[in-house]
């Protein structure tokens, strides 16, 4: 079978109407399916002698034109191959620069933290037990496990030791690594050991610049966070100078270098940014699989490394259940994120032998009512808007009901012990209940529960820190109300912003970071040491917020501005006002930094000094000390003997081995604190001036005060308080050096703040 196809060729000199007209034909055989020319159809087709001449020109130009059909593509294919390769180049180096910021601002900052504290505390001048005294708030324990990790032979025999030790608190036998959440020294211990770091840096170097080391990576993860929900590294820059502006209110590590919090929160930080990066929605699934890696790191060390830890990540599991449940967040990722708490907390609760307050932790009591929930509401988030308000309320009630319930069961098949002085230390907190309690009043006398003071929004507002964060929160907080309740409406969630949609609220990282500083702002209202949670995500969602082009340009939405393109005036303002505010901190602030590091301070505590160098030469080496928490951290970190208390705030039994070590401040006889002094094995009391003699405005806080009221030593008469007692008070009667006091105690030292006094063995009664 035969196909015939038909060509019109071109006119030529010598050609005819004829030749216009004329039809070549092509035979093709259908199985060959290529052209087969016979003699007669060359003899049928050549018309005149010019018709071979005229097809091979047809052939010729059919060629060229082929030819540069061919060539169009793949000159756009290069074109655009050119074009891709420059934008990604391009966006590597801005990523590199961006990181190398990054990386600079944190090895910056902890080379000002090295010099400050070096420079505050003569640190480097000084010798090795004065060095140990500069560790304040009781803090230097754990610095002293530290040191018994290196001393023992092994680092497991030292291990061992911890989790039997019998030579910290008289007459108990504890778990220090469970009790103490001690993981950040052995780690510290064991990296100091195999690198053979001994023959390079002291001990106590190693430790301070471990802790250092983790602070440049906290501002340097506080750098990437903001740089990620901006787009641009100079909001990175700003979060940074304005945590340093801010340091007495942003971190601890000034005056209390080993506490828990400046081990753990440099990973909380790293955990926010990868989980800022991971409810990004333009992201790449490598970049996805990286943050979710990193999560689940940093979600294991942090509730590993404090044992206060699992109450903050419940805040955050809260702001992530609103983001699910307003339908904020793809229900796949919602689902990761929950596999990293329950994956990090299982095998935490191992690590801490079996501690029972991670099981009736809220974290996990709100994880199972959530995975609970949406088994049993599936349709929760479909139907109109009045059927998905109720659908919400109910979720709210089940879940919530599911944790409560979960919780109470747990603690009551398994005892907490800390449970129930939590909830009496919640209702005095809030005024519903009032008691006489020493440990109550006492934690509600410590500055890191009380309310802040204006002081601290002050210095906020003089840094321009919390102008900036009303407006940048205020912007974000209605831009995410609109967002939820076009959710609830049922439309959808974007996932492909534009700046000129003006939609800052449907990014789904800027909605977790406005529930997270709504909750933690809340909390640091009422207690102050929420600060050291809140402020730093202040210094960083504001830096954000004033680099953000999008911040801006929803604002000229709702503003309908007309006058001037909005994108353009957006992109200018965002480059424009941090580059002011930066300017101002610069002028303002940098001198004040540089002044700290030339400034000459003086901490000197001689006092202290003598009366270690005297336990450590005088004492026998199996004696027991008793006296105030912090003055006992600092006995047990210098001297290494037994003591009967520590400061450990989160340990109900130490904090009642405390409420009757206090009773030396009491009005109490001499043989009832005999009696409380040998039932805790105690050879030394020390006695404290500071203590006994306090001068304090706040009247009802002080020790004395407290013990008055817990002990019914206190008489109400018109609107006032007064102390009255039969028995003297303690720690001012046992200086007069008369009978009965001299039967039950012997002085062996003083100096001018201390007192210490030998617990006789044998009672001699003179009168």
């Amino acid at each position: 079978m035969t196909e015939l196809r038909c060509r019109k060729t071109d006119t030529s000199e010598g050609a005819t109407g004829e030749d216009e007209g004329q039809i070549e034909p092509e035979v093709q055989t259908a199985d060959t399916k290529e052209p087969v020319n016979t003699e007669e159809d060359e003899g049928s087709v050549s018309i005149g002698g010019d018709g071979g001449d005229k097809r091979q020109k047809d052939e010729g130009q059919d060629a060229h034109h082929k030819e540069e059909e061919s060539n169009r593509p793949e000159s756009a294919v290069k074109r655009s191959k050119s074009s891709s390769a420059s934008v990604f180049l391009q966006r590597l180096v801005r990523v590199f620069f961006g990181f190398l910021a990054a990386v600079a601002c944190g090895i910056l900052y902890a080379a000002y933290l090295s010099a400050y504290h070096d420079r505050k505390f003569w640190f480097s001048t000084r010798q090795e037990l004065e060095r140990e005294i500069t560790f304040q708030g009781g803090s230097g324990v754990y610095y002293y496990y530290y040191k018994h990790m290196l001393t023992v032979p092994s680092f497991e025999r030292g291990f061992y030791e911890l989790t039997l030790d019998n030579r910290t608190i008289s007459g108990q036998t504890i778990n220090a690594v469970e009790r103490l959440s001690l993981y950040p020294e052995l780690i510290t211990s064991y990296i100091y050991r195999v690198t053979d770091s001994q023959d390079f840096v002291e001990p106590i170097y190693f430790y301070v610049g471990a802790v250092f080391g983790l602070q440049a990576v906290y501002v340097t993860a506080l750098f990437v966070c903001s740089w990620v929900m901006s787009g641009t590294w100079v909001a990175g820059m700003l979060a940074v100078a304005w945590y340093v502006i801010n340091r007495p209110d942003t971190t601890k590590v000034d005056f209390a270098i080993p506490l828990r919090d400046n081990w753990a929160l440099p990973y909380f930080s790293c955990q926010v940014a990868a989980l800022t990066g991971f409810l990004s929605n333009n992201i790449s699934s490598a970049t996805e699989m990286f943050c979710y890696l990193t999560m689940s790191v940093t979600t294991f060390t942090f509730l590993l490394v404090w044992e206060h830890s699992h109450y903050v990540l419940f805040i955050q599991a809260l702001c992530l259940f609103l983001l699910d449940s307003f339908d904020l967040v793809p229900p796949r990722k919602m689902a990761d994120i929950q596999k990293v708490y329950l994956t990090s907390l299982f095998p935490v609760y191992l690590c801490q032998f079996q501690n029972p307050a991670l099981l009736s932790s809220p974290l996990l009591g709100l994880l199972i009512g959530s995975v609970l929930a949406q088994y049993f509401q599936q349709k929760m988030k479909k139907g109109p808007l009045v059927a998905r308000v109720m659908k919400l309320f109910l979720h709210f009630h089940l879940v919530f009901t599911t944790a409560i319930t979960f919780s109470y069961l747990v603690k009551k098949l398994i005892p907490v012990s800390e449970s129930d002085f939590i909830l009496k230390f919640l209702e005095v907190k809030f005024g519903l209940n009032t008691t006489t309690d020493f440990i109550t009043n006492f934690l509600m006398c410590q500055e890191s529960f009380q309310t802040p003071s204006q002081d601290l929004f002050l210095r906020l507002t003089q840094a321009s820190v919390l102008p900036f964060y009303l407006l940048v929160l205020t912007v974000c907080l209605l831009s995410t109300l609109q967002t939820i309740y076009r959710r609830l409406s049922g439309q959808p969630m974007k996932t492909n912003i534009r700046l000129e949609d003006g939609r800052i609220g449907e990014q789904p990282e800027v909605i977790y970071h406005v529930f997270h500083t709504l909750l933690f702002g809340g909390l640091t209202l009422l207690f102050d040491g929420m600060k050291y949670l809140w402020t730093p995500y202040v210094c960083m969602f504001t830096a954000f917020g004033v680099c953000s082009p999008d911040l801006w340009m929803t604002v000229f939405k709702w503003l309908k501005l007309k006058s001037i393109h909005p994108v353009v005036l957006s992109l200018i303002l965002s480059t424009a006002v941090p580059t002011i505010i930066g300017f101002s901190l610069w002028r303002e602030y940098c001198p004040r930094v540089l002044a700290e590091l030339s400034d000459v301070q003086e901490f000197y505590n001689p006092d202290t000094v003598e009366l270690i160098n005297w336990i450590k030469s005088q004492a026998p080496v199996a004696a027991v000390f008793a006296g105030s928490p912090q003055l006992l951290g600092t006995v047990k970190l210098c001297s290494g003997s037994a003591v009967t208390s520590l400061p450990l705030y989160s340990d109900i039994n130490l904090l009642r081995r405390t409420e009757d070590t206090y009773q030396v401040y009491a009005m109490r006889s001499a043989e009832d604190i005999y009696k409380i002094l040998t039932s805790q094995k105690t050879n030394y009391v020390i006695i404290e001036d500071s203590i006994c003699n306090e001068l304090s405005l706040n009247k009802g806080c002080r020790i004395k005060d407290l013990l008055d009221i817990s002990n019914g030593h206190v008489i109400h008469d018109k609107g006032e308080i007064y102390s009255f007692s039969k028995h003297g008070r303690f720690c001012h009667e046992i200086k007069m050096n008369y009978s009965p006091y001299t039967n039950y105690f012997t002085r062996v030292f003083w100096n001018r703040s201390y007192h210490v006094y030998k617990v006789n063995t044998v009672i001699s009664f003179q009168y």
